[in-house]
């Protein structure tokens, strides 16, 4: 296989299933790649790029529209927002303007969440702003009287990264609302729907709801001016501060201008990275190794908390000289819920590499269709299931074998893809 065969399915749109948060600041300048559906492209001379930006101006107003008639058939129930199970600063934004526009109409709305907050600027995002998000563990679940809720939404996301939406699905809560701005990943019944590829960040797609007037943001009120900043980062973060934004989400940032702090934003921005990451990012520099402009590094055993710090070290060994793609995994275990998954991050500079085509051709799927992982563009990750093979490793010569069968096993699925014609594992 060719990498440019990533783009063999023409009408395909990248497809985030990354379960990360997705995961921090792209330290390193990346060049925008190309979708094959239309954008909103600038204007040409033509009138083509006013035509498209008005229409794109409809349909902000037409969803607003059927978001405020969802709300008014729902008034007075009791919802929850899930979010991934490492939810990012986009996903945390947009589903706490959610919760404040549903509380005009006396939705009582939770921020839930399976995973872990572990990067730093997100858990800065939570603390510095108070936004009121919440984990749900596995454990915690079994506690839970979900017969109080009338309804659940997902916001920036479509199911496929929780490991919540089982649970609440068997729990036979409705699908209110699904707010999103990745490919369509499944058919979904909901009494609200809006899923906008062509979006760069979910915080576009709730900016254009304030715009339209489903919540009138007053700078003179704290909570307005924090959730505005936490807007501001979502939006910043997953256009990689901008340098793949579109139109809609200039207009968007433009908006929140009059409304965020920058110096919260700013001591949002400047969270330090945690002595741990630090030590990923070494173990990562430590064991990685270099093939076709590929940088590719296993970095062992992570706890839960310690996630992030693979996004974190793949945006580092993504800078370095003669690379164009780098990935990081390491295996999370998670002590509450006793498992033990792969988890990984791919991130690319190199405009004919799609990272959901690539992470999908190396990891496949698993019994049930469920492919292991994705991507937007320039970055993408996979998470792995050990199952079976999770915990033990109380005895140090077993987990060392256990990691040496799975750095193997990825490496050689990653390396058939980028030396093809070559054997991918050389014994010594």
């Amino acid at each position: 296989m060719q990498l440019n065969s990533s783009f063999k399915q023409s009408e395909k749109l990248s497809l985030n299933t990354e379960p990360y948060p997705e995961d921090g600041e792209i330290d390193k300048e990346v060049v925008e790649m190309p979708l094959t559906k239309p954008s909103l492209p600038a204007s040409t001379g033509d009138g083509v790029g006013i035509y498209l930006g008005q229409r794109s101006n409809s349909l902000a107003s037409q969803k607003s529209e059927e978001l405020r008639k969802t709300f008014l058939a729902h008034q007075h129930e009791r919802h929850l927002i899930i979010l991934q199970d490492f939810p990012d600063p986009d996903a945390l934004s947009s589903a706490w303007t959610y919760q404040l526009i549903a509380q005009q109409y006396d939705i009582k709305c939770e921020i839930i969440y399976a995973g872990a907050l572990s990067h730093q600027e997100n858990i800065a995002l939570v603390k510095l702003t108070n936004l009121p998000a919440q984990r749900w563990t596995l454990q915690t679940l079994k506690s839970k009287d979900f017969s109080s809720y009338q309804g659940f939404v997902l916001i920036d996301n479509q199911g496929t990264t929780s490991q919540l939406l089982s649970c609440v699905q068997q729990a036979n809560i409705p699908l209110i609302a699904v707010i999103d701005h990745h490919s369509l990943q499944s058919e979904l019944e909901a009494d609200f729907v809006d899923i906008r590829p062509y979006v760069r960040a979910t915080a576009t797609i709730f900016t254009q709801y304030l715009q339209a007037g489903l919540l009138t943001l007053d700078s003179s009120i704290g909570q307005h001016v924090k959730c505005a900043t936490a807007l501001m980062h979502g939006l910043r973060s997953d256009t990689n501060r901008l340098m793949q934004a579109q139109e809609d989400d200039f207009m968007a940032a433009a908006y929140l201008s009059r409304f965020y702090d920058a110096q919260l934003l700013n001591a949002i921005l400047q969270a330090n990275r945690s002595k741990r990451v630090m030590d990923v990012i070494e173990r990562s520099l430590k064991n990685r190794i270099v093939q076709n402009n590929f940088s590719i590094a296993g970095v062992g055993y992570l706890r839960y908390d310690d996630r992030d710090a693979i996004p974190q070290a793949a945006d580092f060994l993504v800078t370095e000289e003669n690379v164009h793609t780098a990935v990081v995994y390491g295996i999370v275990h998670d002590e509450d819920d006793e498992l033990e998954v792969v988890i990984g991050s791919l991130r690319t500079t190199k405009l004919t590499l799609d990272p959901d085509e690539f992470i999908k051709e190396a990891f496949g799927q698993d019994s049930t269709g469920r492919f292991f992982g994705g991507g937007r563009t320039s970055a993408g990750g996979f998470e792995i299931p050990m199952g079976f093979l999770s915990g033990s490793n109380e005895n140090s010569a077993y987990a060392k074998m256990k990691w040496d069968v799975f750095d193997t096993q990825i490496k050689q699925k990653l390396l058939r893809l980028v030396n093809p014609r070559d054997n991918p594992i050389q014994s010594e």
